[in-house]
């Protein structure tokens, strides 16, 4: 029997806990669906496991990854998403060992990050499926961690009592995306994920009301792992599962599955709202009801409310619920999820000035205003405490001032492993102005606005040139809507040195793949660039570099990643472009 409306969840400590408890008392229900797609249009093949079934495969595993390391080892996910990667998990952590969630070694262009993960981590054993076994082991070679192959242990096996574990014991290693510097291991805790599980579910209203999960988001990243595991784990919920390039081959796959369940919540980036408005098409939308979907996150930052809007606009037709969209913050070092818009709320939209938020203000603007920024606010904190921060003097800042965003709670992770964490996690308010207590600094500029957190950029990725402070996201963005060849969401804007010992901006994008750049009058979109930026910024590029789509770097989660760029743009990498005031 599968009752669409799952009973109220206990209060267990740990995920396996949680698992144990479903398996009991709902052995019959659905728990994970795996969705395959192995032809260009297939409509999918279900892959479905029961708690009863999951709880066989987490004990199974757990006995076996048990017999090959010792409580507290790590245990390397190189699983291709499915319900096979979730069994992994969870059995790592019901064997009293840290998983470190990560991908295939097939992963394109993220084989450098995988091995410096792995020499990080230093997993004792490796978790696989047969389909990748030996593209795995080739990837290890000679020497490397023991493999074991997880669709080939067997159930049953000895019987083998659950390791009593400490909710404040490392559960698994999360690893930040490497979009501002090199990836580092968060060591979120049993008791970490279990709170953090239960604040989204709190802040989207699913504590007290039937869900479905439906994801695309991968599992190693932080948001996939807890909306997608750890969330309907807490909730006893159905997590429908793809593969992330199902989505990227098809968009209206993903749509397909919102549409198929009832009471769905889901996520994704700015672009992937996009991408949909671009791609699906009229006969795609025939017969398609989205008026069963609860909540659509966006934790992308900042949230654009023009991607809501043109998301909302192109599927209207089909039901969608104007208040479906949540804007939302979050990170790695705060297990995932920080503040939150609730659903069945109009978006909250602000205008601001350009100038002032760039002087550390955020004041109103006219939203028609072309030298205005336009933002959504974030909503609520979930179940933590949020403030804003002078990032030198460490002093609270007011309501409408623009600092470094500081978090406390259940949920923020113990540091990062084998680091120095004392300057991220154990920050402290001068003068104790904020409370007593250890506070997580987020490296995320915001301030608040009408109650809501609003996410403003990186402090790391600021561009200060001539003294004035500049939101690369913000360049980004007018450089992408001056000229149609640009592709949009592949491109960074970022600083490098200058004359006189200052800095210099310079952007690099990729062209449309519908632009051949033997054709593209490529000056012309150069001087588009430069005059949107210096228009709307006051601010000359030094240099605009056009590259073939996918050459861009991206991070593990899919946002561009800045650093990268701007050190393969050092070294020369794009056609000996390095230098400043480059023609191109």
């Amino acid at each position: 029997m599968d009752s669409r409306r799952p009973p109220l969840a206990p209060a267990c400590p740990t995920l396996p806990e949680y698992v144990r408890h479903w398996a009991e008392t709902t052995p019959d229900r659905r728990a994970f669906t795996f969705v395959e797609h192995p032809a260009p249009h297939s409509r999918g093949v279900h892959r479905t496991l029961t708690w009863r079934r999951l709880d066989v495969r987490v004990r199974a595993l757990a006995a076996r990854l048990a017999e090959e390391a010792g409580p507290g080892e790590r245990v390397a996910l190189l699983c291709p998403q499915g319900t096979e990667y979730v069994a992994a998990f969870l059995g790592a952590l019901s064997a009293g060992l840290v998983a470190v969630p990560l991908y295939t070694p097939g992963l394109p262009g993220h084989a450098d990050r995988l091995a410096g993960v792995l020499a990080d981590a230093r997993p004792s054993v490796v978790v696989t499926t047969s389909r990748a076994h030996d593209e795995v082991r080739d990837f290890l070679g000679t020497g490397g961690p023991r493999i074991v192959v997880a669709d080939e242990v067997p159930d049953g096996g000895p019987d083998r009592q659950p390791v009593p574990l400490d909710p404040e014991a490392p559960a698994y290693l999360q690893y930040t995306s490497g979009s501002t510097r090199a990836p580092a291991g968060v060591e979120i805790s049993h008791a970490n994920v279990v709170a953090n599980a239960r604040q989204a579910l709190a802040a989207y209203g699913l504590d007290t009301r039937p869900m479905t999960s439906v994801g695309w988001l991968p599992l190693y990243h932080d948001m996939g792992l807890v909306l997608s595991v750890a969330a309907p784990v807490a909730r006893g919920a159905l997590s429908v599962l793809m593969d992330p390039a199902a989505f990227l081959h098809e968009p209206v796959r993903w749509l397909r599955l919102l549409a198929a369940h009832p009471h769905t919540v889901s996520a994704a980036p700015n672009f992937a709202y996009d991408y949909c408005v671009a791609t699906v098409t009229a006969d795609q939308k025939e017969g398609l009801r989205l008026d069963g979907v609860t909540a659509l996150i966006n934790g992308s930052e900042p949230v654009r409310p023009g991607t809501a809007d043109r998301f909302h606009a192109a599927f209207a037709n089909q039901g969608l619920a104007p208040g479906t969209h949540c804007p939302s913050y979050g990170l790695a070092e705060a297990t995932v999820f920080v503040s939150a818009a609730r659903p069945g709320q109009p978006l909250s939209r602000f205008a601001l000035d350009r100038d002032a938020l760039a002087a550390g203000k955020a004041l109103p603007a006219r939203p028609d205003d072309p030298r205005a920024v336009l933002l959504t606010g974030c909503g609520t904190p979930a179940g933590q405490r949020v403030r804003v921060a002078d990032p030198v003097t460490r002093v609270p800042l007011a309501e409408g001032e623009v600092g470094e965003i500081w978090v406390q709670g259940p949920n923020v992770g113990r540091g990062y492993w084998n680091r120095d964490s004392e300057e991220v996690f154990g920050a402290e308010f001068a003068d104790g102005a904020a409370g007593p207590g250890r506070w997580l600094r987020t490296g995320d500029l915001g301030t608040v606005l009408e109650g809501q957190l609003v996410v403003t950029g990186r402090l790391k990725d600021l561009i200060i040139v001539d003294g004035r402070n500049h939101y690369p996201q913000d360049v980004e963005a007018s450089a992408q809507e001056a000229h149609e060849a640009v592709r949009r969401d592949r491109l960074a804007a970022f600083a490098v040195p200058g004359g006189a010992g200052g800095e210099c901006a310079v952007v690099v994008a990729e062209h449309a793949r519908t632009a051949h750049l033997a054709e593209l009058d490529v000056a012309a979109l150069v001087r588009a660039v430069r005059g949107a930026v210096s228009a709307r910024h006051g601010l000359r590029l030094a240099d605009v570099v056009v590259v073939p789509p996918g050459t861009v770097p991206r991070t593990s989660s899919g946002k561009v990643s800045r650093a990268l760029t701007r050190a393969r743009y050092l070294e020369g990498a794009y056609g000996g472009q390095a230098r400043t005031g480059a023609a191109v």
